[in-house]
């Protein structure tokens, strides 16, 4: 029955949305809650909704992935964002046996640095300073064998200059994990909500937040240590390409009328899908690669495209810790590398306390 209903309130999150569908890309507020959350995701090309590897940032990507065996698990990372943007990230995870419930805590602070302020002159009048900011609690629950069902509650405030907004967010997700299969099924209502406080009071209509339907699947090979994703995304709008004048061509002898060229099918249904692959290297290490059609159609230049829309990683899985690198490509200008340290905080206690206690994957 719990089921039946979350199934029901993200289709009809789905037909609300589809009748206001808008073009992605800069059109919302808040565009930085899209970010990926540590190298892990990064790495799989940004976004990943069905992955069940034992790595706590994946609840911030579905809260329905946060599990009793990711208890007591922390994941940090601090990493130089392009143009000197500081991007932080922190993830924590706590089970609790009583409410059988796994409940996840999400930290996300993007510091954009200082800004000269002038006048409309150009006389500099000292600096001003910009950031985001957001906390997110997800909390998820088993139902029957193969299914669980999370939600989180996010706040988030951003802050540019003498400007400031609050929007209060909720992510509803389901997963499905076939263990006999390899097989891991998941979906997501992104960023529904409302702005508490807008940049322009004054102003009647709230400024758009960036609501987003995503699904996935994962599969892994029985007999090969290889998983493969797939992840769409915008799912409540189909045309998600933009709308860029420079693609208007003259078709008139005498040059004075304009017709858009038509729209590549392929193109914008490719742009709705993100396809990763993981490799398991010796048990300890493993190596990804993705594919983001959508980061390489906005991002590369016609006459270079470059490595645009591509994303690898690295990971390390020890005893105690976890260690994560990512290198995305957004453009030629450059790749972004981050770092990340996951640490499994219940072994380094000793004792048979519930913070040392070590729960399975699934109840």
């Amino acid at each position: 029955m719990i089921l039946r209903k979350l199934s029901f309130a993200i289709l009809l999150v789905l037909l609300c949305a589809g009748a206001k569908a808008q073009v992605s890309g800069a059109q919302f507020a808040f565009e930085y809650l899209r970010l990926p959350n540590s190298p892990h995701i990064s790495a799989l090309g940004g976004i990943n909704v069905a992955h069940p590897a034992e790595d706590i940032s994946f609840a911030m990507q579905n809260p329905s992935l946060m599990r009793p065996s990711l208890h007591n698990q922390l994941s940090l990372n601090y990493n130089n964002f392009y143009s000197g943007i500081s991007n932080a990230n922190l993830s924590y995870g706590y089970y609790l046996p009583k409410l059988n419930t796994a409940f996840a805590l999400g930290v996300q602070y993007l510091n954009y640095g200082s800004f000269a302020q002038t006048d409309i002159t150009g006389v500099q009048n000292g600096t001003f300073k910009a950031a985001d900011f957001a906390v997110s609690l997800a909390a998820s629950k088993q139902y029957k064998e193969r299914w669980r069902y999370g939600a989180t509650l996010k706040v988030a405030q951003s802050k540019l200059a003498d400007v400031s907004a609050t929007a209060v967010l909720a992510d509803v997700g389901i997963a499905y994990e076939d263990t006999a299969n390899f097989l891991t099924f998941g979906a997501v209502a992104k960023n529904m909500g409302f702005m508490a406080k807008k940049y322009t009071p004054g102003k009647n209509n709230a400024e758009p937040l960036p609501f987003d339907l995503q699904l996935g699947i994962s599969k892994r090979f029985k007999h090969l240590p290889l998983r493969l994703y797939a992840t769409v995304h915008h799912l409540y709008e189909w045309d998600v390409r933009y709308n860029n004048p420079e693609d208007k061509k003259s078709t008139s002898v005498f040059g004075s009328a304009d017709t858009t060229v038509s729209k590549n099918f392929t193109d914008n249904l490719f742009r709705h899908f993100i396809f990763g692959a993981e490799i398991t290297i010796a048990k300890r290490i493993a190596a990804t690669v993705a594919y983001n059609h959508m980061r390489r159609a906005e991002m590369a230049l016609d006459t270079k495209k470059g490595s645009a829309g591509f994303s690898f990683g690295a990971s390390i899985y020890l005893n105690k810790f976890q260690i994560h690198y990512a290198r995305s490509f957004y453009s030629i200008a450059g790749a972004y590398n981050e770092f990340g340290l996951n640490l499994s905080l219940n072994k380094f206690v000793g004792g048979n306390s519930t913070w040392k206690a070590d729960y399975p994957n699934w109840e």
